[in-house]
């Protein structure tokens, strides 16, 4: 029992001390933000699809469409931009929100 114990120290250490896995590459497929992607283009409208859940397996709203915009109002609920849906500056609005609500804690 002493080993165990005595041993739990270095466990922990060497734990510590591990590499953390690599960011993924800009632009990448998971929730995570995406870096230099510009507003309007499909990398853009992926993220905010999967970040918001707005198509079902792609299956949904065509990116960009008034029924997409719409989608995308609804999911954002009270915080939803007040500029034209589908606008520049609705898009850069949801950008930004989505941004602040995914940055890591």
């Amino acid at each position: 029992m002493y080993r165990l114990v005595a041993s739990l120290p270095l466990a922990l250490l060497l734990a510590a001390c591990s590499p953390s896995p690599a960011p993924p590459p800009s632009g990448s497929t998971s929730q995570s933000t995406p870096t230099n992607v510009a507003l309007g283009s499909p990398e853009w409208y992926a993220w905010v699809d999967r970040s918001l859940h707005i198509g079902d397996d792609g299956h949904g709203p065509e990116h960009g469409s008034d029924a997409w915009n719409r989608a995308v109002q609804d999911k954002l609920d009270q915080e939803a931009p007040q500029s034209k849906p589908g606008s520049p500056e609705w898009q850069q609005s949801v950008d930004a929100l989505l941004r602040t609500r995914l940055r890591p804690s």
